[in-house]
């Protein structure tokens, strides 16, 4: 192309013939970066008025990387700081305000709480771990405690050291894992109260489990630096990955999409999420950095709008991302940000949500400077007060799709959906029963769980030195009153010879 300039021709000219000439898609071209449109873009987190959060709360101060938090439709209940043995707090959500000091715990564990977690299909049952090396399940009575709570539903023994997590199955009723600083995932079918298998194929400590939908996977991240998918009815191993230059701390299965995703550490320190193939883990898809700070990233996935939530350990922020299943996988959206930092957080289920304020997430945020749970909603802006059908598609309820001996036998099937537009129906209310059950050896596997297995610290040798006191001290009660026992019989068959009618 050529442009012939003549005396009158000018600078405007000479523009307008290459503007006349230029091909269209040099035209299209833009130095202004290209955002992908998302009905989600403008989500923003809205803090609970102060009235709307409860005060009051001695959250713990253990530095266990957990949430010390779990939160249902009707309870909110959080790990607390205690002197002796470990406990923890249930509060009825309507009941926000100051909490009172002498307010009623949960406080049967010997040792530090670790984890809790309620049951998906049962409101009102609790699983909790601890330091004591037991999981207990708790039946929480209508309209929250009354007094404080010492006796277990169910005790569980089966670790030789203390549980650090804890996850109900996704889909299946009265199956819950267990994850123990032995190195071991034990699966308890909690109909018959017992484990019924066991995954020992970690050489560290466990440090989080993740279920894929139908939870037919599991995938767990170790201090050993692997990331695990694991068929967990066999124990097989069906992908492994060995993080050298991303060391893994959280795992999330990310719905359906045959992708997870993992927050953790970068060769140079600093914060970084990783995005993988759960058929491939030779190598993420894809790594991005976050920033420098030093806090654990937690992630949080709600496959209902493919939107994933990081929030750091000790941070006030909570970033926000659209996943997608074709490139650029990761389109950040927004930041929520706060001045006071964040020890855990809680995350309601779908049905607990506010469909009519077009509420998507909500997060309990623990504040331990402050003592405060407050509460965090993450809203999608509408004009419209009619229901939303595309930010609330059928999303996993409350009724379980399999029975522990379906899902041990093989079966694997997708969660039982329902709908949010007409609120919240609950469905036929399912009772726990606890299975009575005997003392005896724990056997999985052809191991004995409960053998003596040697302390490796102090407070181990310490915990293990009183627990058999106590045994001693129970084994002499019982030994002196079957003494007593046996002089009375003694005594009444004296009595029975030198009677008159056996002269």
């Amino acid at each position: 192309m050529t442009v012939t300039k003549t005396p009158s021709s000018c600078h405007c000219c000479v523009e307008m013939v290459l503007a006349e000439h230029t091909c269209l898609p040099c035209q299209r071209m833009s130095w202004r970066p290209q955002y992908r449109s998302s009905k989600f873009r403008n989500v923003y987190g809205k803090v609970a008025n102060r009235e709307h959060c409860f005060d009051g709360i001695p959250i713990t101060k253990n530095v266990h990387d957990n949430h010390f938090c779990a939160v249902n439709a009707r309870f909110l209940a959080i790990v607390t700081e205690s002197a002796g043995g470990g406990s923890f707090l249930v509060i009825p959500l309507e009941q926000t305000g100051r909490i009172e000091p002498n307010y009623p715990k949960v406080c049967g564990h010997q040792g530090n709480v670790l984890d809790i977690k309620w049951n998906p299909f049962i409101d009102n049952i609790i699983a909790s771990c601890s330091e004591d090396t037991s999981v207990r399940i708790w039946e929480i009575p209508e309209g929250g405690l009354k007094r404080n709570m010492t006796e277990a539903l169910l005790e569980l023994h089966g670790h030789s050291r203390r549980v650090g997590l804890v996850e109900w199955h996704p889909t299946t009723n009265n199956i819950l894992f267990s994850a123990g600083y032995d190195y071991k995932v034990l699966i308890w079918n909690l109909d018959v109260g017992e484990p019924v298998k066991m995954i020992d194929c970690h050489s560290d400590v466990i440090l989080c489990m993740s279920f894929n939908t139908d939870g037919s996977l599991l995938t767990t991240t170790c201090k050993d630096k692997k990331l695990r998918v694991i068929e967990p009815r066999s124990g097989r191993v069906l992908q492994e990955a060995n993080c050298k230059n991303h060391r893994v701390n959280r795992v999330v299965f990310l719905g359906n999409m045959k992708r997870l995703l993992t927050t953790g550490v970068s060769r140079w320190n600093t914060r970084q999420i990783a995005l993988w193939d759960q058929e491939d883990l030779s190598m993420p898809l894809i790594e991005e950095e976050i920033d420098g700070l030093s806090g654990l990233l937690f992630p949080f996935y709600d496959a209902d709008t493919h939107m994933l939530y990081l929030a750091g350990k000790g941070d006030g922020n909570i970033r926000y991302y659209e996943i997608s299943t074709e490139k650029p996988y990761l389109s950040y959206l927004m930041e929520f940000r706060s001045p006071a930092p964040q020890k855990g957080l809680g995350v309601m289920p779908k049905h607990g949500l506010d469909v009519s304020a077009c509420e998507v997430f909500r997060f309990y945020k623990l504040v331990t400077l402050k003592g405060l749970i407050e509460p965090i909603s993450m809203i999608v802006p509408r004009r419209s007060d009619s229901y939303q059908e595309d930010i609330y598609p059928m999303t996993p309820g409350t009724e379980p799709a399999l029975t522990p001996d379906e899902w041990l036998g093989g079966i694997n099937r997708d969660p039982v959906l329902m709908s949010l537009k007409e609120g919240y129906k609950k469905s036929p209310k399912m009772v726990f029963k606890a299975p009575i059950k005997e003392k005896k050896s724990v056997v999985v596997n052809g191991i004995d769980l409960l053998e003596n297995v040697p302390p490796r610290t102090e407070n181990e040798l310490l915990r293990m030195f009183f627990r058999q006191q106590d045994e001693i001290r129970r084994l002499k009660e019982e030994l002196a009153q079957k003494d007593i026992r046996i002089r009375q019989l003694q005594l009444e068959l004296k009595n029975l010879r030198n009677s008159p009618k056996n002269c």
